[in-house]
């Protein structure tokens, strides 16, 4: 599984290298051109971000959702202690989907005018590295998964430990919320925020 997930980067990293060549070869373009393939890169930077994020939250929710299955089953009472475990995983889509928003309205896709200079050939290639970045630290999500279900175990031994588990669960989040810093950061120093 691990080979599979690291074949899956290593293409997205390729694809993303491949888009910044070709671009970086491209003859001067005109103002409406460049403009146009800024969206298209900026559009990629969201789907990335949104993709990436959503499909390891869901691999997440899954293995947690797993245990806390098997713990309700036999202790229906822990129901909201299961619960709160089991989702705590979904957050890194959460911050795909801030990501996907925040760059849309500074490229003015969402309504009003663009904030940053879509002209600027930096700005798409920008947008794609910045879905790259919340994407592949929300992949955290799938261990933040297996620790919640270690948790909701342990929850179904004894109730008492939830807020540790919580606590636990809630640490492996921490390279999803650097990525996401990070993209806001990038956005706001390229004037997209």
């Amino acid at each position: 599984m691990i080979k599979k997930k690291t074949w899956v980067i290593m293409m997205l990293l390729f694809i993303t290298l491949i888009l910044f060549v070709s671009t970086a070869n491209a003859q001067e373009q005109d103002t409406a051109k460049q403009e146009e393939n800024n969206k298209t890169l900026l559009i990629l930077g969201c789907a990335l971000a949104v993709g990436i994020s959503g499909i390891s939250a869901a691999s997440g929710l899954a293995i947690s959702g797993s245990a806390a299955i098997a713990v309700t089953a036999e202790k229906p009472n822990l129901f909201g202690k299961c619960l709160i475990l089991q989702v705590l995983p979904m957050t890194q889509s959460v911050y795909g989907l801030l990501t996907a928003i925040l760059l849309m309205m500074g490229a003015g896709l969402l309504g009003g005018s663009a904030r940053a200079d879509m002209t600027d050939p930096v700005i798409g290639l920008a947008a794609v590295w910045i879905g790259l970045v919340v994407g592949l630290t929300s992949i955290s999500a799938i261990s933040q998964g297996i620790v919640a279900s270690s948790s909701i175990s342990a929850v179904g031994r004894n109730p008492d430990v939830a807020a540790r588990g919580i606590i636990y669960t809630i640490t492996t989040e921490t390279m999803a919320i650097f990525g996401l810093l990070t993209a806001i950061l990038l956005m706001t120093g390229l004037g997209l925020l």
